[in-house]
């Protein structure tokens, strides 16, 4: 800690989960808060699929940072590039120069995407990580359909109706299934020369299931969800290579020869890496970063015997070596719990040995705390945001109670304001503060406004 003269100054790169959330868990205490991020405004990155078929505009899932933490008095927002960390002399690095001082720093930079060794494929395949990625993506899809329409040779129109998505995780699958129900939906009465009920959508996956991180019953219900959608699945199968105009797939293990696939549409969803600024991070304070660029970190956060410096987020490495799945939004808060105590470690060792303060969990990301329930019950599992730009998330526990499902994961919830709902019929309209339930879960309304509750996905509740 600075002596009692000044603030103690924390400065938090990026403005994602686990930096905004590091951030508002430092309001009100005696810190200066310097959040620096390459974009002043914070994305809702698990609605990016949804921009990227066209179902909502970038505006509805990005906010300003400086509108997040208007009310914030102890915080400030900086956009700028961060090139390097001087720890000698405890300062964040900016591309213009500048340098900012801390007195803790705390890094969530993200991921980003990951070709595997063949980056040339990026500007082929676009990933899904920025308003700018889905923007392009949008763009390459609905292109696909307007050549379509004036392409009169059958070859090159079955070849502009084909979408290939590598990855079958959760964007992966999501992408899949949006662009199956933008053609078979949302544009089957658009055009004249073709169905568009008759497009072809191949999702290529190199395990044997989809959702492989994920429970197998949940894996199992994605594979007949996606079938039913009229979604090709290529499981254990790798892209061997990817050009403007096809996709060569080739079966692990021997079992077939390579196959390709004429296509105009190709999206990754297939890997994610550590920001680079973890590496730095890493090489700076002289611990070893991880295949894909994590930096391992102590129980507390705090990377390698600096006890000023924490990693949260993707960019962050468990002690048995594994990266953290999820955005990290609950070791942001962990790690901000840490500044606020002085950043004694000793202390905090002492209180997580006595159980006072519980290790960050693997897939932790989210307000996990209980409502009121009985036996192996949950409260909703929420991500902790304040009001965005035609896009709110409950900021608390929704009351009411979710059972514990028997595959072990914990449903989450987005809310959206009327009056347009968009999307398939888990949107549930109610009257302002009346309970409606969707699936498992039973909400309040937000102020006077009604609302549209909306079951996104079911995450894993996994611990190390």
């Amino acid at each position: 800690m600075s002596d009692g003269t000044a603030a103690h100054r924390v400065v938090i790169v990026g403005g994602g989960f686990g930096g905004l959330i590091a951030a508002q868990a430092l309001n009100k205490t005696p810190t200066q808060v310097t959040l620096i991020d390459r974009r002043n405004f914070h994305l809702f990155q698990p609605l990016l699929y949804q921009v990227a078929t066209g179902a909502l505009s970038p505006a509805n899932i990005a906010a300003p940072l400086r509108g997040i933490l208007s009310k914030q008095k102890n915080a400030q927002v900086l956009m700028g590039e961060v090139t390097g960390f001087d720890l000698a002399a405890k300062a964040v690095l900016l591309e213009d120069g500048a340098r900012v001082p801390f007195d803790s720093l705390i890094v969530a930079t993200g991921s980003t995407h990951h070709y595997f060794g063949h980056d040339e494929w990026a500007k082929y395949a676009p990933g899904l990580k920025t308003v700018e990625d889905a923007t392009e993506i949008r763009r390459r899809v609905l292109l696909a359909f307007e050549k379509a329409e004036r392409v009169a040779n059958p070859a090159e129109k079955a070849r502009l109706l084909t979408f290939v998505v590598v990855g079958g995780g959760p964007t992966g699958v999501e992408m899949a299934g949006a662009i199956s129900e933008l053609a078979k939906h949302t544009m089957r009465a658009d055009f004249r020369t073709f169905n568009p009920a008759t497009v072809r959508i191949v999702l290529v996956e190199g395990q044997t299931r989809v959702l492989g991180a994920f429970h197998e019953k949940l894996s199992a219900k994605a594979k007949t969800a996606l079938e039913s959608l009229g979604v090709e699945l290529r499981l254990d199968c790798h892209v061997t290579a990817i050009a403007p105009d096809h996709v060569e797939v080739k079966p692990d293990g021997g079992k077939g020869e390579t196959q390709r696939i004429e296509t105009e549409t190709i999206v990754w969803a297939a890997g994610v890496k550590a920001s680079p600024l973890g590496k730095l991070l890493a090489d700076a304070i002289g611990v070893q970063a991880g295949r894909g660029g994590q930096v391992p970190v102590n129980p507390d956060c705090t990377v390698g015997n600096r006890p000023d410096v924490f990693v949260v987020g993707d960019p962050r490495q468990s002690a048995r070596g594994r990266r953290q799945a999820a955005a990290g939004a609950g070791p942001g808060g962990d790690a901000a719990g840490r500044v606020r105590r002085g950043g004694d470690r000793a202390a905090d060792q002492g209180r997580i040995a006595q159980g006072a303060v519980p290790l960050p969990r693997q897939g932790d990301d989210g307000d996990h705390r209980p409502v009121e329930g009985r036996g192996r019950e949950h409260g909703l599992q929420v991500q902790r945001l304040h009001r965005m730009a035609g896009v709110a998330v409950h900021p608390h526990p929704v009351s009411g109670a979710v059972r514990e499902p028997r595959d072990g994961t914990v449903p989450v919830v987005l809310e959206l304001p009327d009056p347009q709902p968009r999307g398939p019929a888990h949107h549930q309209r109610a009257p302002a503060g009346h309970p409606r339930r969707v699936g498992r879960a039973t909400g309040v309304g937000i102020g006077d406004a009604p609302v549209c509750v909306v079951v996104i996905s079911e995450y894993p509740n996994i611990q190390e």
